[in-house]
């Protein structure tokens, strides 16, 4: 980027400034990923559910100086040394810096959208063309509003190219992402299903999606996607554009004539120019080809003599758009993130390492930075001041390039190799115990290797939760509350089988009000692992009390030996108005006191000085099925009534909560002061139709395939029966694991390479078997066994029980992997 300061930027988006003159190097919208703050420039931006103006506090004490508001502070003189920057929108203002930006650099500018693949395209492109060409793209999938703005804004003098990808979920958001990264050559994927219900028809979608190439000379699509090419080619405004086609169906720039898939790899013969190639690459799924021949189509047409294209398509790598976090070695946590390394991402990663509380050691293993435009000594002493400012207590470095600078890092506990061989080799001599791991390292360092060393070993089933997904459902349910609405979050039961720490620190980080779990020992863990939030207890144990207290664990009182036996426990402490949870009973009959207790319940309260009431709350019974809506709306009223007249005697301003996942949904008018959130987080709703993501993804890998004579039996009991030849594919998957032997002999079903196929034979202890007769599956596919191929409410219905229990079951001996963009 060019050389800002605040007042470069103030002149650019026509605003009002108030203090100083500051130099300006990145650009800051979410308060929490905070890295360099002197030299940071706040959006204050306002969402439906948030106002970045209510951060500025928080973000002066951590030394940031710069803002771009739509309203001053009240006391701004008490902000020192601080410039605001007045403008009448923060977001229309963050896209108009970083348009203003791209505008200073006359490069090739690749913009990229489509349904699918805009990531893995873009990904591809910049491993064919990164030896040789130095290119800017957009970190992991920034293609939003706000992640459009923020790619663009990295863009600087030492770029060749750009690589940028848009995404759009609503009409006329196009507009303005076309006019940041205003693209000299456009790519379209393809067009798919994804947020239709925003657009009228298909068509207006494919025209939203154009509206990114208005001032593009080229535009690369494939013609076989029919309503593309029609849009495209009856587009006016498009008639003097160059468009550069590939097609498996007629006629184009680049010809596809034949696709041979083999065991690892597919073979695709094209004709481009008059002339034949045959291109290999290291993928068979269809989607992977399709990525895989825009991303050929792309390179014959910039026609680049560098680049060896026939080789580089043949070292396509698996994209892991995400970022894994997994189970280490010694009570570590690994965080994975080696597909790529460049100065932008790992300022996103050493930003999600800096929030994982459960550990107070962070180890950075770090390789090579390839590309970056800047030469070593200045690339590296970025790098040493990110290190700094993310507090790494340990580094390993790898590369010939880090092992040359390592007199610029000034970390006390670091080490640096010329390769990963060389560290693999003298691994033994560094400790790894309690501490969180980030490995961050360009593809060629083969950094896989040192993962599989540092994984705790599991056997090969596992359950991916996807913290993306996790996050969109509890924005999904922010927006049927109001804005001042709280949100407790229920994690008891290993939250819902999805792990505990792992899903407490991701709330905490989107700033969740409340944790609920079942037991003291539950909220015991999340504070060892580093979790302020205030946790209620649901279920105190009266011997636990103390311990209670010790950890500043909130309890849900329910009876009046709880209440008594509580308030003791806080006498015989240091503390006053110790914070308890009042559970009424409206209906559902489990926990809780009654209408009849209420006086007696006031009277209590009244002569326990030691306690406060934080909230009360009951529970719904049936708030999920509309048979029973008037007996929910019962229990609401009851509640109302109750907790009205509590409040009133004695005098206290608690928090007011009825109302659980369901009851959000079909609810929403009694949502009183807080709602809890449970199984809806895990996308599980109580509407037939509904915008929640699945979150977890059970699955494992083929352990063998056998062939089956007719007659013969499979599995205990021989209850698996071959009428006739069968092929068959062993799981390592059985009942220990969490998969319910009632689903054994057919009533169960797997997904393995786009098929659905039965299990056969009773389900074993750490295996089943499964009937892949004509299925065209190999030993090491993959295997669904629950996710968005088969949803557990479909699971749920076949075992006549419900998504809690089929979540819960999962056993903790199956590895949690949790990733996210």
């Amino acid at each position: 980027m060019t050389n800002y300061t605040t007042y470069k930027i103030n002149k650019i988006l026509n605003g009002t400034i108030t203090g100083n003159n500051n130099s300006i190097e990145y650009l800051l919208t979410d308060s929490r990923k905070l890295n360099s703050p002197k030299t940071s420039l706040f959006f204050a931006l306002i969402g439906n559910n948030h106002n970045g103006h209510d951060f500025i506090p928080d973000l002066y004490k951590k030394e940031v100086r710069n803002f771009v508001v739509s309203k001053l502070p009240d006391n701004i003189s008490k902000y020192k040394e601080s410039c605001f920057i007045l403008v009448n929108n923060t977001l229309t203002a963050l896209q108009e810096l970083a348009a203003y930006n791209r505008k200073q650099f006359i490069i090739p500018v690749i913009g990229i959208t489509g349904s699918n693949g805009k990531t893995i395209v873009k990904e591809w492109i910049s491993h064919c063309l990164q030896e040789n060409i130095n290119i800017i793209r957009s970190p992991k999938s920034y293609n939003s509003q706000i992640g459009v703005p923020l790619s663009t804004w990295l863009i600087n003098k030492n770029h060749e190219i750009a690589l940028l990808e848009a995404g759009i979920s609503m009409p006329n958001e196009m507009d303005n992402l076309q006019n940041i990264i205003n693209p000299t050559i456009g790519i379209i994927t393809n067009i798919g299903e994804a947020h239709q219900e925003n657009f009228i028809s298909i068509t207006q979608k494919i025209d939203e999606k154009l509206k990114l190439f208005t001032n593009a000379s080229t535009i690369i699509y494939c013609k076989d996607h029919k309503q593309i090419h029609k849009q495209i080619t009856n587009n006016k405004e498009f008639k003097n554009k160059v468009l550069f086609t590939w097609s498996q169906e007629s006629e184009a720039d680049l010809s596809i004539k034949n696709i041979t898939i083999l065991s690892n790899t597919t073979e695709i013969e094209g004709i481009f120019n008059n002339r034949n190639y045959t291109i290999s690459i290291p993928f068979t799924d269809n989607a992977s080809i399709e990525d895989a021949l825009h991303t050929w189509a792309f390179l014959l047409f910039i026609d680049n003599d560098k680049i060896n294209i026939i080789e580089s398509l043949k070292t396509l790598p698996k994209i892991a758009m995400r970022l894994e976090q997994k189970k280490g070695i010694n009570n570590c946590t690994i965080i994975n993130d080696s597909y790529n390394s460049d100065i932008n991402s790992l300022q996103i990663a050493l930003n999600y390492l800096q929030h994982q509380n459960q550990h107070t050691k962070r180890t950075l293993i770090l390789s090579d930075i390839l590309q970056s435009g800047k030469s070593e000594t200045e690339l590296y002493t970025e790098v040493a001041k990110l290190l700094k400012i993310n507090n790494i207590n340990k580094l390993i470095a790898i590369g010939n390039s880090l092992f040359n600078q390592q007199k610029i890092f000034d970390i006390k506990e670091s080490c640096f190799y010329k390769s990963t061989s060389d560290f693999i080799s003298n691994i033994s001599k560094t400790k790894f115990n309690n501490e969180a791991i980030l490995l961050k390292g360009s593809r060629k360092f083969y950094f896989e290797k040192i993962s599989n060393i540092l994984e705790e070993k599991v056997h090969r089933t596992i359950l991916e939760i996807n913290l993306d997904s996790m996050i969109q459902n509890l924005n999904y349910f922010r927006s049927k509350l109001h804005s001042e609405t709280k949100i407790m979050v229920m994690v008891k039961a290993f939250s819902y089988g999805s792990g505990s720490y792992e899903i407490a620190n991701l709330l905490q980080f989107h700033r969740i009000d409340y944790l609920g779990v079942a037991y003291t020992d539950e909220g015991i863990a999340l504070r060892e692992a580093g979790i302020t939030l205030p946790i209620i207890v649901m279920n105190p144990d009266p011997n636990n009390y103390k311990l209670m207290i010790e950890y500043k664990l909130e309890p849900e009182i329910f009876n009046f030996s709880t209440l008594e036996k509580f308030n003791i426990a806080v006498e015989n402490s240091s503390y006053t108005k110790y914070p308890i949870h009042i559970k009424l009973d409206t209906g559902m009959h489990r926990l809780g006191f009654t209408d009849n207790e209420i006086q007696l319940l006031i009277n209590t309260l009244q002569k326990f000085n030691n306690l406060k009431i934080n909230s009360i709350f009951s529970h719904l019974a049936a708030s999920d099925e509309p048979e029973h809506d008037s007996f929910t709306r019962e229990q609401i009223q009851i509640f109302d009534s109750l907790s009205k007249e509590i409040i009133s005697k004695t005098k206290s301003n608690p928090i007011r909560h009825i109302l659980n996942s369901a009851g959000i949904e079909r609810f929403s008018e009694a949502q009183f002061d807080m709602v809890r959130l449970g199984i809806g987080l895990y996308g599980i709703s109580a509407l037939e139709q509904t915008n929640l993501a699945n979150v977890s993804t059970l699955k494992s890998t083929v352990s063998q395939i056998k062939n089956i004579a007719k007659n013969d039996t499979i599995g205990y009991n021989r209850k698996g029966k071959a009428n006739k030849n069968l092929t068959i594919a062993v799981i390592p998957i059985g009942y220990a694991d969490g998969l319910n032997r009632k689903l054994s002999n057919g009533v169960g079903k797997l997904y393995i390479n786009g098929y659905i196929v039965p299990i056969i034979g009773n389900i074993c202890m750490d295996m089943c078997m499964v009937d892949i007769t004509e299925c065209n599956i190999h030993e090491g596919d993959e295997v669904i066994i629950f996710g968005k191929e088969l949803s557990v409410k479909k699971i749920a219905s076949q075992l006549e029980t419900i998504p809690y229990e089929i979540f819960t079951s999962i056993s903790e001996r199956v590895n949690r992997v949790y990733f996210q963009e």
